[in-house]
């Protein structure tokens, strides 16, 4: 029988037959009705993580971001946020096209920007100018290689946004591979951000879903945005029901997914079709291709042997570790590096 492993992202995992479980067994409601009694417990969970007080379910990360941005900023207004950013490039214009607002892009190192970089792009009281209102982070940065971003900084970005009257949100879309590699609590992030999205539906293995996070006004308004972008669910209790037991059970396992990332890393570097693997931070790895001409046909004969990735970039391919790979997976990588011809 044919082997696939699918290093195209840790969007491909399935729930685990114990996530199954607590799903089927769920208490569901109807949520627009906030009678779902699955998703009120996974929000309230949530919250007080962050030490926040409240979050809102939604079906995914792009909707937790875009209804942030929609509830912090007014149209005509001006969004920071490097030019890697999921936000950006992965969101289908939804800055533009939900919130009528513009962009200004920071060129930061791996996605990650300082402090003075948004010093030096607030746009000055003038009606020339949109006036910048929110500045964005991602963490870890998925264009950057997984990169993690670094407290200190995180902080003065913050104290710039208070002295400057900007609202500060943080697409953790994997904010918990940062975590689980740092150290930091969640009560710290919380601390530091207006705004929090968390997905589910990544490394920590869930079907479907994401978490916006932040104070119960915020949120009242994010419920309202989130019923006018189609947000609004019913009996995804169910679905709750998997990310209640992905926040018990699924985030210290995230080491596992960055250790077998390190060495795939170490496998692909030491590999003649590849020039440079970017520093392996957390789950994701990307490759620089020795001949960026033949990015197609080495995918296309990676998934020959069974081996499937994904383009990220001019001349790179993407690896992304995950649960749902099975414990052969080095050895079956390794095996099918060597039987590789390109």
């Amino acid at each position: 029988m044919s082997v696939t492993l699918d290093f195209k992202s840790d969007t491909v995992t399935k729930p685990t037959d114990a996530m199954l479980d607590a799903m089927m067994s769920a208490e569901v409601g109807d949520d627009v009705f906030g009678q779902d009694p699955t998703i009120n417990a996974l929000e309230a969970k949530a919250a007080g993580m962050f030490g926040h007080e409240a979050a809102l379910f939604c079906p995914s990360g792009t909707m937790t971001n875009q209804i942030a941005i929609k509830v912090h900023t007014q149209p005509g207004e001006e969004v920071i946020c490097d030019r890697l950013a999921h936000i950006y490039n992965y969101e289908g214009g939804g800055i533009a096209m939900n919130s009528g607002c513009s962009v200004r892009l920071l060129h930061g190192d791996k996605g990650r920007f300082v402090a003075n970089d948004i010093l030096e792009n607030i746009n000055p009281d003038d009606p020339h100018h949109p006036r910048t209102t929110l500045v964005s982070i991602e963490n870890t940065s998925n264009k950057g290689g997984g990169a993690i971003w670094k407290q200190e900084e995180v902080q003065r970005i913050k104290k710039v946004c208070a002295e400057n009257a900007l609202k500060l949100h943080l697409d953790g879309a994997r904010l918990f591979n940062a975590l689980v590699e740092t150290g930091e609590s969640t009560q710290l992030i919380g601390e530091t951000f207006d705004s929090i999205s968390i997905c589910l539906s990544k490394g920590l293995g869930c079907p479907v879903g994401s978490l916006l996070i932040g104070n119960a006004d915020f949120i009242y308004q994010a419920i309202r945005v989130r019923k006018v972008f189609g947000g609004g669910m019913r009996q995804a209790g169910y679905l709750a029901a998997a990310g209640v037991f992905a926040l018990d059970n699924h985030v210290e396992r995230l080491k596992k997914d960055h250790a077998l990332a390190k060495e795939i890393g170490n496998l692909l570097q030491s590999q003649s079709w590849v020039s440079e693997v970017m520093n392996v931070e957390t789950n994701i790895v990307v490759a620089m291709l020795a001949d960026a001409v033949k990015q197609k046909q080495i995918i296309q004969a990676l998934t020959k042997l069974g081996i499937e990735t994904v383009a990220f970039g001019h001349g790179k391919i993407r690896f992304v570790t995950h649960l749902s790979l099975p414990s052969n997976a080095l050895d079956y990588t390794a095996d099918a590096f060597k039987r590789l011809e390109i």
